[in-house]
């Protein structure tokens, strides 16, 4: 797998499973990680990541932040698994339930997500997902295509603040939309345009353990399906982000520690905290 990202001190950078080497190594002409999306569409180009003038950096040696440092749209999807719309005791939708987060609320790796006062969220949950990250602008593309638009994946953490969204089920952008409420993961993975994500598993952890687990063969709008549904209603630019839905949520308090684990994509984790 290849991956672009970027430094928790922004410097860009692109890579495989070995290490990395500065983004400009592999694409002279970019400044940053945005500006490098429309070209990888198509991939990493594989002699730049080997035969460059500057030696490769360890993996293990380099502190990454959110891949991205300007998201554009950012968009999440409800109940896309049929298990998930089952435990939640509703019928999975016909079309994609999508909604907005603002770029405000995204934060990278680590976090940590604040919560609410708790006098008004006093249960938050977070929810493992796999996000599609557009590499091209776009209107109207068949799911057939979408592939070439698709730079790459990154998991992400979403959080939500039930107790807002139960009062009304209307005050969903503002029970999704609080600073720090959508962790994005410290990498780009860059698969190919014919690399199938189906037997990619899910997984929302909190401390440790599995609350729970899907895999993109049973989502109800797979990725590619997703973003040419969302390209009929408006133009896609580069850095807009889909988070695709989520297998499972699980409550968050202060103190505990929560993580998004999507194979071969990547795991992005972050503490919990409620601000005095």
């Amino acid at each position: 797998m290849d991956y672009l990202a970027r430094t928790v001190d922004g410097r860009p950078l692109a890579g495989d499973d070995e290490g990395f080497v500065p983004l400009r190594a592999a694409f002279p002409d970019t400044s940053g990680v945005r500006d490098a999306l429309p070209r990888v569409t198509d991939g990493l180009p594989a002699p730049a990541l080997t035969d460059v003038p500057a030696g490769r950096i360890p993996r293990e040696s380099v502190t990454l932040g959110p891949v991205l440092d300007r998201p554009g749209k950012l968009f999440g999807i409800g109940l896309n698994y049929t298990d998930h719309a089952a435990d939640l005791s509703e019928d999975p939708p016909d079309e994609p339930a999508s909604f907005f987060k603002p770029a405000t609320a995204a934060t990278g790796p680590g976090g940590p997500i604040r919560l609410p006062p708790t006098a008004e969220a006093a249960r938050v949950t977070a929810e493992a997902e796999l996000a599609v990250v557009i590499g091209r602008t776009c209107r109207a593309v068949d799911a057939a295509d979408a592939a070439e638009v698709i730079a790459g994946y990154t998991p992400v953490i979403d959080v939500t603040a039930e107790d807002v969204l139960r009062r009304n089920p209307r005050f969903l952008t503002r029970a999704k939309s609080y600073d720090t409420f959508l962790v994005l993961g410290p990498h780009l993975a860059v698969p190919g345009p014919d690399v199938s994500l189906n037997d990619v598993a899910v997984r929302t952890v909190v401390n440790g353990s599995v609350v729970a687990r899907n895999t993109v063969a049973n989502m109800q709008f797979p990725p590619r399906e997703l973003v040419a549904r969302h390209s009929e209603v408006m133009t896609l630019e580069p850095g807009d982000v889909i988070s695709t839905g989520t297998p499972g949520a699980g409550r968050i308090d202060p103190g505990d520690r929560v993580r998004a684990e999507v194979d071969r994509i990547g795991t992005v984790a972050a503490d919990v905290v409620r601000p005095e």
